[in-house]
């Protein structure tokens, strides 16, 4: 058993209440043919419902305090592949089979991150159902103009439909977190964000308190010209030359990056 100053150094808190399991397991929608991908498997409590409905199951845990119930959970399951390390460094390309979908209950620290790195390096992903802190979830979801939309809003909604999909209690948690949790659910309309977009978002961000071409302008690496050609680039999009970067709608970013390409 991990204790839970363990648990909470690593971000983990374990789903104990079956509702919310049975909740995650209808917004998934899960097949006899869906293979998925599980990060954070934590004690399997999930990972056995994935299990028992899908084609196979990738379960990734860091925790290696955690393999040996881990495997015992699981040890009636044919159709796993347990994955012992960090998820940010696992080849999630090398996956196989690859994984269709993504269901989990993510480490808080790393959940936005482990998000976008599913979408782009994870093509064959259509559908996300995850648990993350409230105010991760509401940043996936932001919509242009509002307080939370930033870098996660636009990478996310650039190949995927994001909604919150339901507030989860801390109850539902061991340890209780001092944080709220959402269910999110992501399907894919479309490609990741190519390289240019991404560089241009981060930096479009990167000083959230300046005009949008001023932050290209300071990027680093920045040719003399480029404030000039970004604000010719939004005014060509319908924006004004001065506008902030979290004015512009996902799709406007890939359009500016196209725009400003050499």
């Amino acid at each position: 058993m991990v204790s839970s100053r363990r648990a909470r150094d690593l971000g983990q808190n374990f789903l104990v209440d079956r509702n919310i399991l049975d909740v995650i397991e209808r917004l998934a929608q899960l097949g006899p043919d869906d293979v998925v991908l599980e990060i954070g498997g934590g004690q399997g409590v999930l990972s056995e419902r994935l299990a028992a409905r899908a084609a196979h199951v990738h379960v990734v845990e860091v925790d290696l305090r955690l393999e040996q119930p881990l495997r015992a959970a699981l040890a009636p399951f044919t159709n796993i592949s347990l994955h012992f390390g960090d998820a940010l460094a696992l080849d999630l390309p090398s996956l196989s089979p690859a994984p269709g979908k993504v269901i989990a209950n993510l480490p808080y620290g790393i959940a936005a991150t482990v998000i976008l790195r599913t979408i782009e390096q994870l093509p064959t992903v259509r559908s996300w159902v995850v648990m993350v802190q409230r105010e991760v979830g509401e940043r996936l979801a932001a919509a242009p103009g509002t307080a939370a939309y930033g870098i996660p809003s636009v990478l996310a909604q650039l190949a995927c439909e994001v909604r919150v999909r339901r507030g989860v209690a801390r109850t539902v948690f061991r340890p209780v977190p001092n944080v709220d949790s959402v269910l999110v659910g992501l399907e894919r309309r479309g490609p990741a964000a190519e390289p240019d977009v991404r560089t241009l978002v981060h930096s479009a961000f990167a000083h959230r308190r300046k005009a949008l071409a001023r932050s290209l302008a300071l990027a680093p690496g920045a040719a003399p010209e480029d404030r000039e050609r970004a604000r010719e680039a939004l005014v060509a999009l319908g924006h004004p030359a001065d506008e902030r970067a979290e004015r512009l709608s996902p799709e406007e970013f890939r359009a500016l990056a196209e725009r400003l390409s050499p």
